[in-house]
């Protein structure tokens, strides 16, 4: 598979107009959709469909771009880290992490180490443990940031130095707003928001035998998004400590759940995983600081 190809066919599918994409790729019309036509029997299947004046990817053709999209990036980093084998004091670092208020500690260390190396590059993905694992796992990020308890079998791993605190948002308008901790039973009769990776591991564990009590009506995988909701008075949403802005006059609250639940973070990477030297110093810096700040020596195994 040619990569140019995949690069010509994704320029194809952003825009939604073969003349529109051969003019930004300084080429023929009539070449790119030959292009387009080798890559369709390549694979057996169609990718585009015609609608009115422009081009609609089908089922294969959004299967396709996900996989493209990976392939280049992984190509794009690889080269990249070749370029930055030479050069120590510079280069990029590509860092996973979920959403926290704690992130902070992250940067203050990344602050740290470019006093030394300034010319690293940090590229942060946000997302839920499994798509920024299962990106770190395809090669496109070096080490993750992860909610929860690390897969032991297949990274190392060391404590982020804070976990997160889970707790509830309401409208400062709302009854239980004027609580001081919230129960299961106080929860009951609301409409609730959660991330699905919450409501599958931390609450249902919280919850027992009576998870299924909860009416959780939404699903979001971005507190700021789900605070909205609160504030149309959609639902109160369970989430961290900190994620939403409740200072006063936001017009919102964050309450503890009761009994306190928390859920601990880990800095990890794969085993047998080969950096660059500059990424390869950065995740030294970061282990001895977590392990000074926390005293829990990282599983190297």
């Amino acid at each position: 598979m040619d990569l140019k190809l995949l690069k010509n066919f994704l320029m194809v599918a952003k825009t939604g107009n073969m003349t529109r994409a051969s003019a930004m790729l300084f080429i023929t019309q009539s070449a790119l959709s030959k292009q387009m036509k080798e890559l369709e029997a390549e694979f057996g299947c169609t990718f585009f469909e015609r609608i009115g004046g422009g081009m609609k990817l089908t089922e294969e053709g959004l299967l396709l771009r996900k996989r493209a999209e990976d392939i280049v990036s992984l190509v794009d980093k690889t080269k990249q880290e070749f370029r930055d084998i030479e050069d120590i004091i510079g280069g990029d670092v590509h860092i996973g992490a979920p959403e926290t208020c704690h992130i902070d500690i992250f940067a203050r260390e990344l602050l740290a180490f470019r006093r030394k190396y300034p010319g690293l590059r940090c590229h942060v993905i946000s997302g839920m443990t499994e798509q920024v694992t299962k990106k770190m796992d395809g090669g496109l990020l070096d080490f993750v940031i992860i909610s929860g308890l690390p897969d032991t079998d297949r990274y190392n791993y060391i404590r982020y130095p804070a976990d997160d605190i889970w707790g509830m948002v309401v409208r400062r308008d709302h009854p239980l707003a004027a609580m001081d901790k919230i129960t299961i039973d106080d929860l009951l009769p609301h409409n609730i928001i959660i991330s699905t990776q919450g409501l599958s591991e931390e609450i249902s564990g919280w919850c027992g035998d009576r998870a299924n009590e909860l009416k959780v009506t939404d699903t979001v995988n971005l507190a700021y998004n789900g605070s909205r909701f609160v504030r149309e008075n959609i639902a109160v949403m369970l989430t961290y400590k900190g994620l939403v802005d409740t200072s006063p006059g936001n017009g919102l609250v964050w309450i503890p759940l009761y009994p306190e639940l928390s859920t601990p973070t880990y800095l990890i990477w794969r085993k047998f995983q080969v950096f660059t030297p500059i990424v390869e110093k950065f995740l030294e810096h970061l282990i001895r600081a977590f392990k000074n700040l926390n005293q829990v020596i990282p599983n190297n195994d």
